[in-house]
């Protein structure tokens, strides 16, 4: 074997599609067929056979962590489960140097019946570790995923949220040589996500080889140094995260930004107008990376005519604190009415925004009412991507704050404290 921890040679997989035998057939459907003359015929369903994954061939080395990007159904997760053993390959070979574990969806491995704590032994045995390796980790992994109010209570009573926390806590505290991480982690809360990508940098520092499918390109690209994408079950770019996420957000074909017609939750307003979605748009398609300019598009349908229509965006923090508001009418925008669909676009030229999840506020207001038309506070989020914003070779992220600005240094000096310093120096 070579000295990679994942070799996979021309691997592929093949799923039956379509029928096999006689189909489903409700009461009328068999009354009606037996009223019917039908001539006897030799043909029955044929069913399609279609390859997830296909020609897949690839090696990744110790302590790597590779970004597997592309749109639903290129394969991606069909990869991840023929890797992880969970389905056999019809064709090809994966050869792994090492444990692996894998969080493919909530609650992978766990038993339902069985509780918390029950369950991290359980997958440590599974792993192959002794009762005294998994003891040594079990504080670790209940104080990461904040449950130990809840740890002697069998997993089925557990939130989403809570069962999504331990499984990620056990595999990656549980200390696999491989570790497959797929979309799940969507499902957490921002400060969670956030969580979990440290821990994901942390294991690949410790040598341990990582293997992530997400559609956030913020989060791949901050988290990778290589990008794998697939289309079609097949690898088309095998490289550098950068030009991977590139070609995705080039070749990308589905309908831009975030639907809102869903977001229902927390939403006001009279509904004479909605914001039904909004866009991102970047110098790099959807990823914007600190300080460059972007867009923000807002998409909205009238259900009938406003008069002097006032749009409105904020920015805010995770904790709900606002950065930054704007109406159309603070920059003396004028609209005399709107009355068929259509879309606006905020230009922010400027931005100071460094790396990090924002959230965002939508509405649509008008310049004599004092109340909403339509205002959006939940479903609508800002991605900034770390940049070298100072100039200075370092990338800056949300640690240092989430604002950054363009400003100089000037130290003075008086002489009397040059020459003491001098004078120091010589003795």
């Amino acid at each position: 074997m070579s000295s990679a921890v994942i070799r996979v040679r021309d691997l592929g997989k093949q799923y039956r599609i379509g029928t096999h035998g006689p189909s489903y057939k409700t009461l009328r459907d068999r009354i009606a067929s037996g009223l019917r003359f039908r001539r006897p015929s030799a043909d029955k369903p044929v069913a399609d056979r279609f390859w997830a994954v296909r020609n897949v061939n690839f090696d990744i080395p110790e302590g790597e962590i590779v970004g597997v990007i592309g749109r639903n159904g290129a394969g991606k997760s069909t990869l991840l489960k023929l890797i992880s053993r969970i389905t056999e390959p019809t064709e090809g070979e994966i050869e792994l140097a090492g444990r692996v574990r894998s969080l493919l969806e909530v609650g992978t491995g766990f038993h339902p019946e069985l509780t918390g704590r029950e369950n991290i032994f359980m997958n440590g045995a599974i792993l192959g570790m002794t009762r005294a390796e998994i003891v040594s980790k079990f504080d670790a992994i209940v104080e990461f995923a904040e449950v130990e109010k809840f740890i002697d209570t069998p997993v089925k009573h557990y939130s989403s949220g809570m069962y999504l926390r331990l499984a990620f806590a056990v595999a990656a505290h549980l200390e696999p040589e491989i570790l497959i991480v797929d979309e799940v982690l969507a499902v957490g809360d921002a400060a969670f996500q956030k969580k979990c990508l440290g821990k994901m940098n942390e294991v690949s520092r410790q040598g341990r080889t990582v293997l992530f499918v997400s559609h956030n390109m913020v989060a791949v690209e901050n988290l990778c140094s290589r990008g794998i994408m697939m289309d079609h079950g097949q690898i088309v770019f095998d490289g550098p995260v950068r030009d991977a996420i590139a070609m995705y957000l080039a070749g990308s074909d589905s309908e831009p930004g975030q639907d809102l017609r869903e977001s229902s939750a927390r939403r006001a307003g009279t509904g004479e107008a909605r914001i039904t979605r909004y866009e991102i748009i970047g110098l790099e398609g959807t990823l914007v990376r600190a300080g460059d300019p972007f867009t923000i598009r807002l998409h909205y349908e009238c259900r009938q005519r406003v008069k002097t229509p006032v749009f409105c965006v904020s920015i805010l923090t995770r904790s709900t604190l606002p950065l930054f508001t704007i109406f159309t009418k603070d920059l003396d925008y004028q609209i005399d009415e709107i009355s068929a669909d259509g879309f606006i676009d905020l230009q922010i030229h400027s931005p100071n925004f460094l790396a990090g999840s924002y959230i965002l506020h939508l509405g649509i207001t008008d310049a004599v009412e004092s109340g909403w038309k339509d205002h959006v506070t939940d479903g609508a989020e800002l991605e900034i991507a770390e940049a070298d914003v100072y100039g200075s070779g370092k990338l800056r992220g949300a640690s240092f704050g989430v604002l950054f600005y363009n400003c100089t240094w000037s130290l003075t000096s008086s002489p009397a404290t040059l020459v003491a310093s001098t004078s120091s120096g010589k003795n």
